[in-house]
């Protein structure tokens, strides 16, 4: 018969990762894409938007409760992340582009919740429940030190998710939902062992998540954390050694349920709370199958490689699944998981799961087999050495035109782009792919046995492609994801003084771009409006003789995004006196 923890580890398996080589890791995977870009489309450079709206300060106070940009509101009902971004502007030296100070502080909100999911994990690991079985003559990890492994094993975890990747380098409310649950998750995690900082990350988290677009999801993890610590203070769990045990009291306990009370009623006063819930197959036209297995492709990669290891983990721990560190990371997900079923969010919901999927990942450690770990780390091998080789032989292909086939793609999909060459990501990227290289030598070269091992090679992957993508491939990005070349022809167009410009049916994302990149001084089409241009989205082009007349508009051109014709915008010039 099994035996109740099944977490067997020596403590010459749990020595620290070198704290050097972590920094240096969550630095490769978090700075990449700051510096030389500008917004992509379509919900970076819309949330962009909403931020360069707010700091403009026109409106008062009544703006900022309710961000709109050009009459619409937001696709996310949120009001902190547009707040925070605008902050940035507005306290940002003039040398300082607006986007990249709103991607400057957006990446220290991911930096955050690097930290706060490793110390999350580092108590939850720190429970008397979660610590390895004591050996008969000694030799077991001592639990400081078999804490920080699980801590850097959790860390490595999240890093490795996939689907953390293009949404965590983003400036959207989804990255700040992100960063409130991780404190949220911090609090809930660490509550026994301190008093202020977690109750104050708590705090923050519960509040934050309230205004940042959901509130409900805010209300019911800070109040799944609280009746888990009431439970636990009923059952009065101590560890007998007297080391840093977990202590629930009363007052920590009701700060919890006066703090989930609190964002509660913040978010209710501020009109926060909306219904979202919708089942999957309720739109029309959509096939029940067909979203279903949408939705499980989604969990597959998006949390990948950390489902596996957390299902693992709930059957190797299944005899404790109500203790605190399997049920706390668990609640976490399962919200998260039916939050991505039942709203319209997807990704941007299932994105505040991860946290909890790598804590539980963690947990699965100390009770992978030997073949598991080897399996783990070939795959993770052939996929991200193959996923570099491709970055890396499209990128000579540009640059010299051998082999032929993969620049001749890149131009059919792009046309118009030009190849950019940089001494500084080139280096970047060599010492990236060296770095790879030796981490690949390392993990399969004889050593001792280490805890976080099996997810050195998933972080590492993670953070070579994406490092690679943001250096060798960010000019191509930028292009292809970028309403900037639209805009400039546009631009050339209209001269350098156009004056104002109507729009009609034009989505959040286009005006934001052309705001930002073009400063074009946009309003809406309505009577009587006299400006000398026009921008028409075409689904509205058979509605535009109802509220013009043709006569006085000649049309100008149509103007396409080089990578997408669904983007077109339609010019027209006004004809005669303005």
């Amino acid at each position: 018969m099994s035996p109740p923890n099944p977490a067997i580890v020596a403590q010459n398996a749990v020595r620290r990762l070198p704290r050097l080589a972590l920094l240096l890791l969550c630095a490769a995977y978090l700075m990449p894409g700051l510096i030389g870009r500008g917004p992509w489309k379509s919900a970076d450079v819309a949330s962009f938007g909403y931020m360069a709206a707010l700091a403009d300060n026109a409106g008062g106070l009544a703006r900022w409760l309710d961000p709109t940009m050009l009459g619409l509101r937001p696709e996310i009902p949120a009001l902190l992340p547009y707040w925070i971004g605008a902050w940035a502007i507005q306290l940002a030296p003039g040398w300082l582009p607006p986007d990249l100070a709103v991607r400057i502080v957006f990446a220290l909100m991911l930096w955050c919740t690097f930290t706060a999911t490793w110390y999350a994990v580092y108590y939850l690991a720190r429970t008397p429940r979660a610590q390895p079985v004591a050996f008969a003559f000694g030799g077991e990890a001592r639990p400081t030190d078999y804490a920080r492994a699980m801590a850097d094993g959790g860390l490595l975890a999240l890093i490795a998710s996939l689907g953390l990747a293009q949404l965590g380098h983003e400036t959207t409310p989804a990255l700040a939902q992100l960063f409130f649950a991780a404190l949220l998750f911090y609090g809930g995690a660490a509550l026994p062992y301190r008093r202020a900082a977690p109750l104050a990350a708590f705090g923050v988290g519960t509040l934050g998540l309230a205004l940042s677009g959901a509130p409900s999801m805010g209300l019911i993890l800070g109040g799944g954390c609280t009746v888990l610590a009431w439970r636990e203070l009923l059952l009065g769990q101590r560890e007998p050694d007297g080391d840093a045990s977990p202590v629930y009291d009363r007052l920590g306990v009701l700060g919890l349920v006066l703090l989930t009370a609190l964002a509660a009623g913040v978010a209710a006063a501020l009109g926060q709370f909306h219904w979202n819930l919708s089942l999957p197959g309720e739109e029309p036209n959509v096939r029940l199958i067909a979203e279903v297995r949408g939705l499980a492709k989604l969990f597959i990669w998006f949390t990948w490689p950390a489902w596996p290891l957390a299902l693992w983990t709930l059957w190797r721990w299944r005899r404790q699944l109500t203790a605190r560190h399997v049920a706390l990371p668990l609640g976490f997900m399962l919200a998260a998981s039916f939050s991505t079923i039942f709203t319209d969010f997807g990704e941007r919901s299932l994105l505040i799961g991860l946290p909890a999927f790598a804590t539980l990942a963690a947990f699965s450690l100390p009770t992978l087999r030997r073949s598991v770990s080897a399996l783990i780390d070939w795959f993770t091998l052939l996929f991200f050495s193959g996923v570099a080789l491709f970055i890396w032989v499209y990128w000579i292909s540009l640059h010299t035109g051998v082999p032929a086939k993969p620049a001749a793609n890149v131009y059919r999909l792009a046309p118009g782009f030009v190849p950019e060459f940089s001494w500084l990501a080139l280096g970047l990227a060599v010492a990236a792919t060296v770095a790879w290289a030796w981490l690949v030598r390392w993990r399969t070269g004889r050593h001792r046995a280490a805890l976080w091992k099996t997810l050195v090679l998933p972080a590492g992957g993670a953070a070579l492609c994406w490092l690679l993508l943001m250096t060798l491939w960010l000019p191509l990005l930028d292009y292809a994801r970028s309403y900037e070349p639209q805009v400039r022809a546009l631009a050339q167009r209209l001269g350098d003084a156009p004056g104002c410009v109507d729009e009609l049916g034009l989505n959040r994302a286009q005006i934001a771009a052309l705001r930002h990149h073009g400063r074009f001084e946009l309003q809406p089409l309505a009577p009587g409006a006299r400006c000398g241009w026009l921008l028409v989205h075409p689904d509205y082009l058979f509605s535009l003789p109802n509220q013009v007349r043709m006569a006085d508009w000649h049309f100008e051109g149509t103007f396409r995004r080089p990578t997408s014709p669904s983007d077109d915008l339609l010019l027209f010039r006004r004809q005669g006196p303005q």
